[in-house]
């Protein structure tokens, strides 16, 4: 099938889109509850004519992994244009099954140019980094120490290679599913580096024992949780790198919060979701968290990830 976006010098994958559906599947499904197919079409087509940012993907080397990480970075219509001018950056990091071309196949890049044109969120760099199964930590048997990359390598490596503004209030890190839990993960972690992380439908779990319980669905979640985790998942391990037991202990002053989770999610992450609420509110730390209606799918993440851009932009520019 032919792609609905523009071309970019991007790296193909295979891998799968679990557990976002595609943008274009998201327009058929669309198309069966009877809104025009050509309609939407009309519209995709008509912010991509308008649109005047664009998304360069690439690698960058790591001694730390001992390969190349692809990413992409969403730059703003300005990057161009003014050449002497430097932006706030924010990492975005994407859910399992997803890799670093998320805000391309998934649409998401149409919905922050739309921003952009009506002016609803100031101008910053959108960085997303490839994570495979990571959940953006380092791995329990050590082979995989990707929040040392992360640290050591991404973020320094990314803001050397673009005109990036220096310091913690202009890097914020956001994330969806897996990569809500890292960003979510990172920023309780090292809170004096960011000045903001938001979170949709962050893989939060409360009760790990009864999330990987010998059910089939149970049983696939461990598996897929044992890469990172253990196999089976060990617990102590688990809770070390929970964000809600950093959340208890961290000094999160000056980090400003946001979460959301659908009421309906396909995990039950909402319940983690409202743990993690309950946490911060019993330390008085200010935050916003929001179960809203929904499962864990596109629609879902479409229909917020506007509200976690414009949390961001006021920050950056607070």
């Amino acid at each position: 099938m032919t792609s609905l976006f523009f071309p970019l010098n991007i790296h193909t994958s295979s891998s799968a889109r679990f557990p976002w559906p595609s943008f274009r599947a998201c327009l058929r499904r669309q198309a069966k509850r009877g809104i025009s197919l050509l309609f939407l079409l009309f519209f995709v087509r008509s912010s991509l004519l308008a649109a005047t940012g664009r998304i360069e993907c690439n690698s960058l080397p790591s001694k730390i992994l001992t390969h190349p990480v692809n990413y992409c970075m969403v730059l703003p219509p300005s990057y161009d244009a003014n050449k002497a001018r430097k932006f706030p950056i924010l990492y975005f990091f994407h859910g399992l099954g997803d890799d670093d071309q998320m805000f391309i196949h998934g649409g998401a890049f149409n919905l922050v140019q739309d921003l952009w044109e009506r002016g609803q969120i100031s101008e910053f760099l959108i960085a997303t980094p490839n994570a495979s199964a990571t959940f953006y930590i380092n791995s329990r048997d050590g082979h995989v120490k990707y929040e040392d990359f992360l640290l050591q390598e991404f973020l320094p490596g990314i803001e050397a290679r673009y005109r990036v503004v220096p310091g913690r209030q202009n890097r914020a890190v956001s994330g969806v599913s897996m990569g809500g839990y890292g960003a979510l993960h990172l920023a309780f972690r090292h809170p004096e580096l960011f000045s903001a992380v938001s979170a949709h439908s962050p893989a939060i779990i409360d009760k790990l024992p009864a999330f990987t319980a010998a059910t089939p669905a149970g049983g696939m979640r461990a598996r897929v949780l044992g890469g990172t985790f253990g196999s089976p998942p060990d617990p102590v391990f688990w809770n070390r790198n929970s964000p809600l037991i950093l959340a208890r202990t961290a000094n999160l002053t000056g980090l400003k919060i946001y979460s959301d989770c659908g009421d309906h999610d396909d995990f039950g992450f909402e319940t983690g979701a409202q743990a993690l609420d309950k946490i911060l509110t019993s330390r008085h730390i200010p935050h916003e968290a929001h179960i809203y209606p929904g499962r864990h799918d596109w629609q879902y993440f479409a229909e917020h990830l506007p509200a976690s851009l414009e949390f961001h932009s006021r920050i950056f520019h607070h």
